[in-house]
């Protein structure tokens, strides 16, 4: 398996987002597996704040050179806050995928979807398995 980052504080899906708790709020990205499999990031598209999200549903599309992928949400609720920034820097997804390339806040509706996530050891069980 390559060397991926994955951070242990945070918890992750098998759709390869990630999901960090701030207070009544959690933070979500993709992975440094997602971006590196993605190639350069060319275009983000978030939702607008107030918009509902259903866990495993898209909320949003990540285009790179190679393709264009759907965002899932990792829990059901509604977004708070989405990463402007990206509107006019997408790189930021490739450059710090779990620093300022995140991409929407969303105050879960459903706290016990929050549990059923992957720790960092499942999430990189998760790749592998996908590599083999």
């Amino acid at each position: 398996m390559a060397d991926y980052q994955i951070p242990d504080e945070l918890l992750y899906t098998s759709d390869d987002e990630w999901v960090r708790r701030e207070d009544d709020r959690v933070i979500v990205g993709v992975t440094d597996f997602a971006q590196s499999q993605l190639g350069d990031i060319v275009f983000v598209e978030l939702p607008e704040v107030g918009t509902a999200t259903e866990a495993g549903t898209p909320f949003g599309t990540i285009e790179s050179v190679k393709a264009v992928s759907d965002l899932l949400a990792p829990v059901s609720g509604e977004v708070v806050a989405r990463n402007e920034a990206l509107e006019d820097q997408p790189e930021q997804v490739n450059e710090a995928c779990y620093g300022d390339g995140w991409l929407i806040a969303i105050r879960p509706s459903e706290p016990g979807e929050i549990d059923a996530l992957l720790d960092a050891a499942g999430y990189a069980q998760s790749i592998a398995e996908r590599e083999t």
